[in-house]
């Protein structure tokens, strides 16, 4: 087997103890220090979104006729719907024992103050908060120990996925069921977390699984249905998941749909709009028929459409001169866009620094220091929220309710989450208000209050909400950013409404202050732009601030990019995931496909020994291997007396296609048409043919003389092969998997070498899947049961027309091509029909080629 082995790597690489420029660190997917940043890491595989038309797919395609392809779509319509259902029953499931358990913990502890407020024994309230909050966050970081990946907001490792990139275990199960309980405890906790982003994560794991029709975790759960497990399928269903979890986490379906198109997919399937949104939909409004029901014993009214809703913004009917928001308003939105912008890029770069150290001091020490991180976060913001409510807080005069903004998205009204902690009748503890509340519910107040929080409080409760979010950010717990964002930025923009309605006497509606307030926060963290401007319409269910809010997140972002990522890409960056942004820069393209690919190439054979399968398997980590055969000078001679050999030209033979050869074929067909017009043309053309015609074929073949050794398909390479001899010229036929080598080896598919490949057994499709998405190992295979003189037909089950690139596409062309098409390998075939490299993921990164283009730049 001629194959590029690690010897011959090591000579191109730097000896022992030379340090390495910072190209090749890049290159190599390394750190030069501690300052430097994370560089992506070349362990993460890429999905295959690319269709492998292999045989037994084009006879799973035979074997359906339009009925059986109507009734496919028909079940993946139906997946859709029950995926939706899911999700809605995921969120109601949170929502309800997030409620019940926030209910009695504050109940109990308001109790608590009330008894202690006249014996002066407030520290048993503080204990008995702590002993709330401390229990629940414990729980939910024993969840997370369970599942690593359940913690944080999920949001980073579904947008990688659904960028192409196989996040191992980001889908299963256990994580869902642990993200799901893990989030309700941090949530109940006291945490300065939000259930909305864990909710994608849970939506998108449930688009997982549901269409593989097998489980995992629970391996008894597995049915015959495999006609979607692929990751083209998985992919859909993953980014309907997720578009899903927004809808139930906002009751926004449309601000769903645009979610997994702006935030996750690389590849947008246009038949697959419609199905995400019907998907969303059904998302929606399940959670809104059960909560609705629930809370307001009214089922069927479809009153509180998702987990967090913002309530009507609506000016007071008595009120002629109210107006929600005016074109002058518009001049201070922009301003609080680039203050937001500011805030956000402030509390990102605090927030990566926190990870950055967590990375290198607390993750890789035992677990339970991580438990003890989260226990040690919860008491510090217990402590905090109690402190602050009893000593900072103000007693403000209590203003009547008004009509149209009562209602909270539970049975109670705005009035009843108001907190008088130490103040007479007719007047609320403002601080109290905030902290000693469900966050919803402090959104709420900001909104729709009417009565003033006073500036102190404003900024002292914003301070503190943006020091101890960013913290929490990034603990092994399950955690969202979204509502923390929300109420962070809505404290802001009560306060600049309090400064320009109370300070400077203008006549403006506090509420929409507070909305864009949270806007420009929220935008200025997570970078979001047309999906979040939707969603935020959604949940106000008032299209006429769709411009005010378009506006500040536009111009939150700008701002915000001018010094740093999004939340969410720079936890991408620091996990070292290859994520593939939307375009490269203009200058990347004087780099060219032949300037990035990786010319080391480990080939197999059409017909190759199972020792030679075995060997490169077992060697080698990659995840594919093209399918090739070599350019020989004398090929008759070979071909006598090895039936390897012969079964290896004779398919490159069959497999060249010439304009001669195709034009005769057609003329064959073309004789059997009436018109005698056409079959006299063909026989005029056979004979102008004459006699060279019929040596065309083996004239092409022969047109190149290569002066290399000629060797047999099973040798090995050798260490003193010259540059020449390793890469000899190889025509190129297609690509086949690791995996499919694996299931062939293991499901014994190979002839001997006196019988014909056709003797080879055959695979059907469902059996090529069956394993899918863990197959199985080589090093799981027993090799006592393999003849290793054995020979493997790869041919039917490679793909014969995977796309290809020539070395001189310039690198826009080559970047378009591998992230629109969702593509996992990229050949770059020349001229004449050799492979000459191949393109992964890892050399398309920014850091790969901006390595690339400092080298190119040296050498020019």
């Amino acid at each position: 087997m001629a194959c590029c082995g690690n010897c011959f790597c090591c000579r191109c690489c730097c000896s022992e103890g030379e340090t390495r420029t910072p190209e090749e660190l890049t290159i190599l997917g390394e750190f030069q220090d501690e300052e430097d940043e994370i560089l992506p890491r070349k362990d993460y595989e890429s999905l295959d979104y690319d269709r492998c038309i292999n045989e037994p797919y084009v006879e799973l395609l035979e074997g359906m006729d339009n009925k059986k392809a109507k009734k496919y779509e028909a079940v993946r319509w139906m997946l859709m719907f029950a995926i939706g259902v899911t999700v809605g029953l995921v969120g109601l499931f949170v929502d309800f024992f997030v409620r019940l358990f926030t209910k009695i913990k504050y109940t109990l502890v308001a109790d608590s103050l009330q008894q202690c407020s006249d014996r002066g024994c407030l520290s048993v309230s503080l204990l008995e908060l702590l002993a709330f909050n401390l229990t629940f966050v414990f729980i939910a970081s024993v969840l997370v120990l369970v599942e690593p990946l359940a913690a944080g907001s999920g949001i980073p490792e579904i947008k990688s996925y659904l960028n192409g990139v196989k996040v191992p275990g980001v889908v299963r199960l256990r994580t869902c069921l642990c993200k799901a309980a893990g989030v309700l405890f941090s949530v109940a906790g006291g945490l300065f977390v939000g259930k909305e982003g864990p909710m994608i994560h849970s939506g998108a794991i449930v688009g997982a699984g549901l269409p593989q029709f097998q489980s995992i975790t629970f391996k008894k759960i597995k049915f015959d249905f495999s006609y979607f497990r692929s990751d083209r399928d998985k992919r859909d269903f993953v980014s309907a998941g997720a578009a899903a979890g927004v809808a139930a986490a906002f009751g926004a379906p449309i601000g769903g749909t645009l979610f997994s198109l702006e935030e996750g997919s690389s590849f947008w399937n246009q038949a697959l709009t419609w199905k995400v949104l019907f998907c969303s939909m059904s998302a929606t409004f399940t959670l809104n028929f059960f909560r609705s029901g629930i809370n307001f014993n009214k089922w069927g009214s479809f009153q509180l459409p998702g987990l967090l809703n913002f309530g009507e913004f609506k000016c007071p009917d008595e009120d002629k001169n109210c107006h929600l928001w005016t074109v002058v308003d518009l001049a201070f939105f922009v301003l609080m866009g680039v203050v937001g912008g500011l805030l956000g890029a402030l509390f990102n770069c605090m927030n990566k620094t926190l990870a950055k150290y967590r990375i290198r001091n607390i993750h890789p020490k035992a677990k339970f220091i991580r438990v003890l991180e989260s226990l040690l976060v919860s008491m510090v913001t217990t402590v905090v929220i109690f402190a602050a409510s009893l000593l900072l807080g103000e007693c403000r005069d209590l203003y009547s309710p008004t009509t149209h903004n009562t209602t909270l998205s539970g049975s109670e009204d705005i009035n009843s989450t108001i907190r008088q902690f130490f103040c007479t009748n007719k007047t609320y503890n403002d601080m109290a208000t905030l902290f000693f509340n469900p966050q919803e519910a402090a959104i709420h107040q900001l909104f729709h209050q009417d009565g003033t929080f006073s500036p102190v409080t404003l900024s002292v409760f914003f301070l503190l909400y943006f020091l101890l979010a960013c913290w929490t950010y990034g603990v092994s717990v399950p955690s969202g950013l979204f509502v923390p964002s929300l109420l962070c930025g809505a404290a802001f923009g009560r306060l600049v409404a309090n400064i320009l309605k109370v300070k400077l006497g203008m006549d403006i509606y506090p509420g929409t202050f507070a909305l864009i307030g949270a806007a420009a926060f929220l935008g200025g963290v997570v970078r979001m732009t047309i999906s979040l401007t939707v969603i935020l319409i959604e949940s106000t269910n008032e299209i006429t601030y769709g411009l005010p809010i378009m506006i500040t997140l536009m111009v939150a972002k700008w701002t915000g990019d001018f010094f740093n990522k999004g939340i969410y890409d720079i936890h991408i960056q620091l996990r070292g995931v290859p994520l593939l942004e939307w375009e490269t820069e203009v200058e990347m393209d004087k780099l060219t496909a032949n300037d990035i690919m990786e010319p080391n190439l480990t080939y197999v054979y059409p017909h190759t020994r199972v020792q030679s399968l075995v060997s490169i398997l077992r060697t080698t980590v990659y995840n594919a291997f093209p399918v090739v055969t070599e350019n020989r000078y004398n090929e008759q001679d070979f071909m006598k007396g090895n039936i390897l050999v012969s079964n290896n030209i004779r398919f490159k033979k069959s497999s060249v296609l010439s304009r001669a050869g195709e034009q005769r074929r057609r003329c064959q067909s073309m004789k059997s048409y009436p018109s005698s017009e056409l079959r006299n043309v063909c026989e005029e053309h056979i004979a102008a043919e004459g006699e060279r015609g019929e040596d065309l074929l083996q004239q092409m073949l022969e047109r190149r003389h290569a002066p290399y050794p000629n060797l047999y398909p099973d040798q090995s390479p050798s260490e003193e092969w010259s540059m020449e001899e390793r890469f000899r010229p190889l025509t190129f036929h297609g690509l086949i998997l690791r995996s499919q080598l694996v299931t062939l080896l293991i499901r014994g598919v190979c002839y001997t070498e006196n019988q014909s490949s056709a003797t080879q057994p055959r695979l059907s499709y469902a059996e090529m899947t069956e394993d899918y998405p863990r197959y199985p190992d080589i090093h799981d295979l027993d090799l006592t049961l393999l003849n290793p003189r054995m020979i493997v037909d790869v041919t039917p089950y490679m793909n014969p027309s995977p796309y290809t690139v020539s070395p001189n596409t310039h690198i826009s062309q080559v970047f378009n091509l591998f992230r629109t098409m969702g593509l996992r390998h990229l050949p770059v075939v020349n001229a004449v029909g050799e492979i000459v490299g191949i393109i992964t993921r890892h050399n398309l990164t920014h850091e790969f080629l901006v390595a690339k283009l400092r080298q190119h730049s040296i050498s020019v």
